[in-house]
């Protein structure tokens, strides 16, 4: 008998504190849920026997034992506050993607056959988010498992997927995934291309993101990927249009190292680069290496040239410069010239003057705005008809 009562006193006292009803428990809102856990909070601090009335006015039905919400109200509060906030951050994979998914691990690991390679690609050329993303890495894996263990194919996936599978990665943005396509062992089968690295790149250059394309160079050298002058094309680019001169002049002595061909439009990004920032030391260095593997100027290498002379205080031989420049350009090309002069006049001068030294500016002013008008002067008596608005020399303030 006594043992009965006891064990009646035990049920009321472990009783829970939810009752549901035909329609089941409802949780709170977020709002109550917030209300709950500050009130509960106050109640440690301060013992207050009022946490158990302001308990029950948010709606827990049940005893409140002592100035305590019960242990398992508040775990349910807790659990769901957090569930609320995980679903409504939480990306799902596309429905397609997951159809894929379902199909190739059914094959591969319970039926112990292997996925049809349409399903791979398809996969790929489906995927729009990062979970797709996690999704198809997990497939590779699995994939990879497979031919090893059951079909003895120890080579990694060909070239070609592993292009599709960075650029997939971009596509989704989940690019710390395209980064695991470069390196040269990994659990997936994939095998590193230059070509993968190309994608993340592009991307890099598209969004102006110099942190990433370093990071992909790391990785390129890291992983013995070999470079190509297209690769500079893009590098070049991206530390132009991000203004690092330093990261320029450090990534094209490397393609120069690594015997890399640079094609016309690195050279001309590097030496305007270097007339811009006033490295005529560096300037000569570049033009050295590009007459070495071409022999005309371009409109970029020619007028490059033309101003690192300016720079050294030789207008006259700047004014030859652009006058051998006109004449070897192609007729389509040539007024293009009287573009680049009155660049040469209106910007370059402000450009290279605010990246001196305060204590060299007003010397470099002095000089340009003396020696400018001298090459203006010296293509004059050339012949060549230079149309071009002296006033804008010093209207941009540079050279006031």
């Amino acid at each position: 008998m006594y043992a009965a009562a006891r064990a009646r006193r035990l049920c009321r006292i472990l009783k829970p504190p939810f009752h549901l009803g035909s329609a089941g428990f409802v949780p709170p809102n977020d709002r109550r849920v917030a209300e709950c856990a500050r009130i509960r909070a106050q109640a440690c601090r301060d013992r207050s026997s009022s946490f158990s009335s302001a308990a029950q006015s948010l709606g827990f039905a049940g005893p409140v034992h002592g100035n305590r919400l019960p242990a398992a109200s508040y775990s349910i509060i807790s659990s769901l506050q957090y569930s609320s906030e995980a679903s409504a951050g939480k990306e799902e994979p596309t429905e397609t993607v997951k159809e894929l998914y379902d199909k190739i691990l059914e094959s591969v690991n319970t039926k112990r056959t292997m996925a049809p390679n349409a399903w791979t690609w398809s996969m790929i050329e489906n995927c729009k988010n990062r979970e797709d993303i996690k999704l198809l890495f997990d497939v590779l894996q699995n994939l990879r498992r497979f031919r090893l263990s059951n079909l003895r194919i120890h080579e990694n996936f060909n070239c070609n997927l592993c292009r599709e599978v960075t650029k997939a990665c971009v596509r989704a943005r989940a690019l710390d995934f395209g980064k695991k396509a470069l390196w040269e062992h990994n659990v997936y089968g994939l095998t590193p291309t230059i070509g993968s690295a190309k994608h993340l790149l592009q991307y890099a250059k598209e969004h102006r993101d110099a942190a990433l394309m370093q990071e992909v160079m790391k990785l390129l050298k890291k992983n013995n990927l070999q470079l190509q002058p297209s690769t500079a094309d893009i590098v070049s680019s991206i530390c132009n249009d991000t203004d690092n001169w330093g990261l320029l002049a450090k990534y094209s002595k490397r393609f120069v190292k690594g015997g890399v061909k640079l094609h016309k439009a690195a050279f001309d990004i590097w030496m305007e680069f270097a007339a811009k920032v006033g490295d005529v030391e560096s300037l000569w260095k570049i033009e050295k290496l590009r007459s070495e593997s071409m022999k005309q100027h371009t409109m970029g290498s020619g007028f490059s040239c033309a101003k690192g002379l300016l720079l050294e205080g030789k207008p006259e031989e700047a004014a030859t410069v652009i006058h051998v420049l006109n004449q070897s350009l192609p007729d389509a090309k040539r007024s293009g010239i009287m573009v680049e002069l009155q660049k040469l006049i209106s910007e370059w001068p402000f450009e290279v003057i605010k990246r001196k030294k305060e204590d060299e500016r007003k010397a470099l002013a002095a000089a340009l705005k003396s020696d400018i008008p001298a090459m203006v002067s010296s293509l004059l008596n050339t012949g060549l008809e230079v149309k071009v608005n002296m006033e804008e020399l010093t209207t941009e303030g540079a050279l006031c």
